[in-house]
This record gives structure tokens, sequence and C-alpha cells, in this order.
């Protein structure tokens, strides 16, 4: 099995800065894509960014945070970051990363999706 651990939420204030860790753990071939999702109260489930790794390496953002929030991968340690700068109220959610994951040589990817960690901007 595959678990995802998330880190690095908490409550900040208005322009200040987080950054989210997600390590990915257990039957790993490889990693299609790690992304972060984040769901306010009330609200959707909603693509903040994504990593893409298949036929390439490419990366996604969501209008509201490009130029603020950036998506790394330490491939080694299979793991994905989510450097999130000029925080403002509205980007409080609980984020939740998730992974899409080949488990073992010619196999189909699976999805996995961490706990969730709350992001509160507040003064």
């Amino acid at each position: 099995q595959v678990q995802l651990v998330e880190s690095g939420g908490g409550l900040v204030q208005p322009g200040g800065s987080l950054r989210l860790s997600c390590a990915a753990s257990g039957s790993i071939f490889t990693i299609y894509v790690m992304d972060w999702y984040r769901q306010a109260p009330g609200k959707q489930r909603e693509l903040v960014a994504a990593a893409i790794t298949r036929g390439g390496s490419t990366t996604y953002y969501e209008d509201s945070v490009k130029g603020r929030f950036t998506i790394s991968r330490d491939y080694a340690k299979n793991t994905v970051y989510l450097q999130m700068n000029s925080l403002k109220p509205e980007d409080t959610a609980v984020y939740y990363c998730h992974a899409n994951i080949v488990n073992r040589s010619g196999g189909q990817g699976n999805d996995y999706w961490g706990q969730g960690t709350q992001v509160t901007v507040s003064s």
C-alpha cells in the first residue's frame, strides 16, 4: 500500500508564507502526478497546483495562485512541496496532497490522498 503524509499547515497572517510537504511511501514504482488540492468550508475541492511527470515534466497552477505558489518535487524522496507566498485570506482551506502512482512495473496508476492539512490566513 501507499500512504501520503502531509505537513506544514498552520495559521499565518495575510502576506505571510507557508511551505507544505507531502511524502509518499510504500509500494512505488513510479509517480505520474503529485499535486495539491484545497477545500474551503462550503466550497468544492479545487486543484491548486500539479507536477506531472508522465511523458515529460510539466506544472500547472490554478489562476488565483499563479505567481504566488510554487510546486516542486524531490524525486529521490518521493516528496512534493507547495511553497505558498503572499498568502491571502481566501487561501484559507484544508490542503490535500494527491498522487497517481504505479505500484509495480507493468501496473497502472492508482490514486492516493493525504490526510489534509489546515491552512488559515487571518490577522
